[in-house]
C-alpha cells in the first residue's frame, strides 16, 4: 500500500481547489473511489481515503461516550466532516467551513502523515515548523523522540 509521504506548497484557485500533487494521487488511485474525506484538527485539515476514513470513523463511534470531551470531539471531528469528490484534472474543492477553520487563503502547504495527508495555511505551517524547533530545544521531547530511535 502507498502512502501520503512529503510536503508540497500549492495554491488554492478563486474557487477554493487545488491540484494533487501527483505522488498523492497514486495513493488515491489504489482507492476506487472517487473523493476524500476531510474533516479539521489543529487548525489544518485532514483529508483521508475513503477505505482509512470508515476505520477511524468506526474506531471513533465504537467509544463509550461517557466523556464529555470525547463526545465533543466526535461530534466536530466526525459531524465536520465532508466527502469531497476529485475531478479529472486532480482537483479537489475544499469546503467554505473547512477554509475558513484552517485559515486558508492562498498559499498552501500539504503535508503527507502516511495514512492521510494534512492541509495547512502556509503561515500557520511555518509556525508549526518554529513550534517543532522550540520543542526540540526541551529535554523532555528530545527525549521522547530518542526512544522511538530516531
Amino acid at each position: 500500500m502507498k502512502k501520503f509521504r512529503g510536503n508540497y506548497s500549492h495554491t488554492l484557485d478563486e474557487k477554493g481547489r487545488f491540484i494533487l500533487p501527483s505522488r498523492f494521487k497514486e495513493v488515491l488511485l489504489e482507492s476506487e473511489a472517487a473523493s476524500v474525506m476531510m474533516t479539521r484538527m489543529d487548525r489544518c485539515i485532514f483529508v483521508y481515503t475513503i477505505e482509512e476514513w470508515e476505520k477511524i470513523e468506526d474506531r471513533i463511534t465504537s467509544l463509550p461516550t461517557t466523556s464529555e470531551t470525547m463526545r465533543r470531539f466526535r461530534r466536530i471531528f466526525i459531524g465536520g466532516a465532508f466527502e469531497c469528490p476529485f475531478d479529472k484534472q486532480g482537483r479537489i474543492l475544499i469546503p467554505v467551513p473547512l477554509r475558513e477553520y484552517a485559515q486558508l487563503d492562498r498559499d498552501i502547504v500539504l503535508v503527507g502523515e502516511a495514512r492521510y495527508f494534512e492541509i495547512w495555511s502556509k503561515t500557520l505551517w511555518e509556525n508549526e515548523n518554529l513550534k517543532m524547533e522550540c520543542d526540540l530545544a526541551q529535554p523532555e521531547a528530545r527525549a521522547e523522540i530518542a526512544a522511538l530511535g530516531i
